[in-house]
């Protein structure tokens, strides 16, 4: 195939599925995992309410689901695709899987990134008189955005590799393309092509985060 053939026929409407995989999952399990982090943050041992319960029940949790292989976290959850957005094939179904396996993930980072927060700090906002929603939107959460923002950079490099496995179950994307006609059909510039393209998307990436790290340090 020649490259201007992949370009307008495999690669724009691929490109848009992945695009399409890659961010809706990464918000919806953004908010997610922020919701989880603080949840952890606020209940270990030394946290601002503790609750050893909680925070035992939902780390168990959330190391359970990030135990799972995609791979096999996307067979395994097919059910619940199909009940959730009434199929288990398309980019749309892949949202659901994607979206399950990236938001522990992410909670782990945001939970890392809040708990590098100075001790000092909270104390003083404590002394201040500051609630805890304060502690957390305007002192934690303030402090950690840089770190929070780097991690989530990882994490959309990270769900950009969940899109290519699901595009190998049906879900479309570069890794569909890549699978249908590069290996399949035993063309070699297809998968030259989409594993550039995949390299560039990263750098793109990579670049942004970096950029707005610089601007919130």
């Amino acid at each position: 195939m020649s490259f201007s053939d992949y370009m307008t026929t495999l690669f724009m409407p691929a490109l848009l599925q992945t695009v399409y995989m890659l961010f809706v999952p990464t918000i919806l399990a953004t908010l997610i995992g922020f919701v989880i982090a603080v949840v952890l943050v606020i209940t270990k041992s030394d946290g601002l309410k503790p609750n050893k319960s909680v925070y035992s029940v939902l780390g168990l949790v959330v190391n359970m689901v990030r135990s799972f292989p995609f791979i096999i976290l996307l067979i395994s959850i097919i059910p619940l695709t199909r009940l959730i957005v009434g199929t288990s094939i398309g980019e749309t179904a892949a949202l659901v899987p994607i979206t399950i396996g990236s938001a522990p993930f992410i909670a782990r980072l945001i939970e890392s990134s809040l708990n590098e927060v100075d001790p000092g700090l909270i104390e003083a906002a404590k002394s201040f008189g500051a609630t805890k929603r304060q502690i957390i939107f305007k002192v934690m959460l303030k402090e950690a955005t840089p770190s929070i923002i780097s991690g989530i950079t990882l994490a959309i490099i990270t769900i950009l590799g969940y899109t290519a496995m699901a595009g190998a179950v049906g879900a479309g994307g570069l890794g569909n393309v890549a699978l249908m006609y590069g290996y399949q059909q035993f063309d070699k510039n297809v998968i030259l092509y989409t594993v550039v393209a995949l390299i560039l998307i990263v750098q793109v990436i990579q670049w942004a985060g970096d950029l707005l790290y610089k601007k919130k340090k």
